[in-house]
């Protein structure tokens, strides 16, 4: 699909991969419209970007806030070619600790988030993206990238919550893509590694040397740029569907 002049969805956008990507579909000549509760950031961001780009204040688990938001979007742009899923959290917590088991509420609150807040964001995107005029030789219609996590296929101690989150994300993909075919709307998922994000800039140096000890190459964390250029291709490239693409520098996550 041709970036230029298509209107994109990126929640997560205002700051991580999300930012990374809103920043790189406007510099290709997109209309964006970031997805946030940052609205410090997000409004920021889209004051940045000018008027190729909008706010919307939305809690992605909210079918009434993401439809809203879908509403305003389609006001002021007229359509929506793609979504990208990037908004998540990551809860750090053994199944049982010290006796005690997890929370319920906070494995609850992460699916929550990270698999039923995606799916509820790319459904109602992608029911408009359905009227969208077949494009090319492929008569695409739209795209739809969801972001999942090496933790779904190497869930560490303590990962329990996340990975199950990211791991439906990812199992969803191939179905989500079967769903959509007809309409001429693709679905992939990238599933990053380690990245310079927010998440994990509570590090300690010592527990970054040690991750990155374990990587690869190139040693070292992801770059938001990284992921986002991985997005530019996805839309792009019109024979890719169906699929989870990991994005790590070839690493495998240890069990701790």
């Amino acid at each position: 699909m041709e970036l230029k002049d298509k209107v994109a969805i990126v929640t997560g956008g205002a700051s991580g991969l999300g930012r990374a990507t809103v920043e790189a579909f406007a510099k290709g000549g997109a209309k964006v419209a970031l997805f946030d509760l940052n609205d410090e950031a997000g409004q920021a961001t889209a004051s940045a970007l000018g008027t190729a780009a909008m706010y919307c204040r939305v809690n992605v688990t909210s079918d009434d806030e993401v439809k809203a938001a879908i509403a305003e979007v389609m006001k002021k742009f007229g359509a929506i070619h793609i979504c990208v899923n990037c908004a998540g959290i990551g809860v750090a917590a053994k199944t049982v600790s010290r006796g005690e088991p997890l929370a319920l509420a906070e494995f609850t609150k992460t699916i929550t988030i990270n698999l039923i807040g995606t799916f509820n964001v790319l459904r109602l995107a992608a029911t408009e993206m359905t009227k969208n005029t077949p494009e090319g030789i492929s008569g695409e219609r739209g795209v739809i990238i969801n972001t999942a996590s090496i933790a779904a296929y190497d869930g560490q101690t303590g990962q329990v919550a996340y990975a199950a989150s990211k791991g439906g994300v990812a199992a969803m993909t191939l179905p989500i893509a079967r769903d959509l075919s007809r309409e001429g709307i693709r679905c992939l998922t990238i599933a990053p590694g380690l990245f310079e994000t927010p998440m994990v800039k509570g590090l300690s140096d010592k527990i970054r040397a040690g991750i990155e000890a374990q990587l690869e190459y190139p040693k070292r964390f992801g770059m938001p740029s990284e992921y986002a250029k991985l997005a530019l291709h996805i839309v792009d490239n019109a024979y890719l569907n169906g699929e989870c693409i990991r994005l790590d520098a070839g690493s495998r996550l240890p069990p701790r």
